[in-house]
């Protein structure tokens, strides 16, 4: 958790240089991660980029759904357990529950410019706030109270060598995919005041971020892992390994539902803006397309509705829904989606680009630097990824 920390503030500090071509405190903006890519490094490029920033909203969209089910699950299993005990038949289908957080999000995928409201950002500052410090309280409480601390520094033992490597590439690919934000930096920076430069202040907040996120990562991964040992669930708040006080176990799970439930949208709307452009550029003369249709509810303002986004919306929806029931594996996909996204949109893409801006030369010292930078993140990402497949087929073949 540490080297990736390390890596995501490195990572972090190259893509902030990158906001401003040529000069960094007067030159042109470059107010995306995409737009970013475009101007130093080309169409080809872009197109590349822009690919698997896609496939990683969209991934975390499919992630978002089983974990919203688990949640719920989660809450209902915590009040069966109390009334019945610990060792009641309390089962739930997370299918059913899957498919209504995707009609939850038909509808809020329906509400314009959902994800410009600012009080998205609060609701979820706070919601991860809260299960974060109710995650570390009760791994902190549960090894107090057991008195002991469990587990060894060897980690879960597994029956063969090669299942611990297959094991330990999964985790290297959850920690991958927790930690870079480079697909939201520039728009971040992109709402920054100058004096100071941008790329300044930016860095400082990386650091800060960086630390908070570090602090609470390590608290309840390693008191999580000190209370339950080899023993400790995937998700903390999920896998029960706490069942009192449910009410808290009820109350955290609720606010990662609520985060979720936003955080689909913001992740979703990026995708939802390039099909419009998309499909606008194209069919320009399409009324299917570019038409609005005034729809009147009693009771309710009249809506403005467009058969395209209606669609579109429906059958994205529908895909991370179906994708999620056929595959809700909680660490097995983070892991997946980490792997597969951590070099090439967390350290190539803004090595490149930095080494255009700062117009960085081949050879240098500077420049052997990162590039073996790169290079060994490209082996720990080509590490993780195989791991992770691995894990994802045997899970579903298991």
């Amino acid at each position: 958790m540490l080297c990736f920390a390390v890596v995501t503030y490195v990572s972090a500090s190259l893509l902030s240089d990158c906001y401003r071509c040529q000069d960094a405190e007067k030159g042109p903006r470059n107010r995306s991660y995409m737009d970013a890519v475009r101007v130093y490094l080309g169409k080809k490029q872009t197109w590349a980029c822009g690919s698997l920033q896609y496939l990683s909203l969209y991934g975390c969209s499919v992630a978002y759904t089983f974990t919203t089910a688990t949640s719920i699950r989660a809450i209902l299993k915590a009040n069966c357990y109390h009334a019945h005990g610990h060792d009641a038949p309390c089962s739930f289908d997370g299918s059913y529950y899957m498919l209504m957080f995707g009609g939850v999000q038909l509808l809020l995928s329906s509400i314009p410019d959902f994800h410009d409201m600012a009080w998205l950002s609060v609701v979820a500052a706070v919601m991860s706030f809260s299960y974060a410090f109710i995650g570390l309280g009760l791994g902190l409480a549960s090894t107090i109270s057991n008195g002991v601390i469990k587990g060894s520094i060897t980690g879960v033992p597994m029956k063969t060598p090669v299942a611990k490597v297959w094991r330990v590439s999964q985790a290297i690919g959850d920690i991958a995919f927790a930690y870079p934000y480079s697909l939201i930096l520039l728009e971040i920076q992109d709402t920054l005041k100058s004096p100071p430069a941008e790329n300044k202040t930016m860095k400082k907040a990386s650091i800060i971020s960086i630390l908070v996120t570090t602090f609470f990562y390590l608290c309840c991964g390693c008191f999580g892992y000190a209370a339950f040992g080899n023993d400790a669930p995937g998700n903390l708040l999920t896998g029960f390994g706490f069942y009192e006080p449910y009410w808290l176990i009820d109350f955290a799970n609720a606010c990662i539902i609520l985060h979720l439930l936003g955080g689909y949208q913001v992740y979703s709307q990026p995708i939802y803006q390039f099909a419009d452009r998309h499909f606008a550029e194209r069919y320009p003369g399409s009324g299917f397309v570019n038409d609005f249709h005034t729809v009147k509810v009693p009771l309710l303002p009249a809506y403005r509705v467009n058969l395209l986004r209606v669609c579109f919306r429906t059958a994205y929806v529908a895909s991370t829904t179906a994708v999620a029931i056929f595959f809700p594996y909680f660490n097995e996909i983070l892991a997946l989606l980490g792997a597969l996204n951590f070099w090439p949109l967390a350290i190539y893409f803004p090595v490149e680009m930095y080494f255009i801006q700062r117009k960085v030369p081949r050879w240098s010292t500077r420049w052997l630097v990162l590039q073996g930078f790169s290079t060994v993140c490209l082996l720990v990402s080509a590490f993780a990824l195989v791991g992770s497949i691995q894990g994802v087929i045997t899970q579903k073949l298991g």
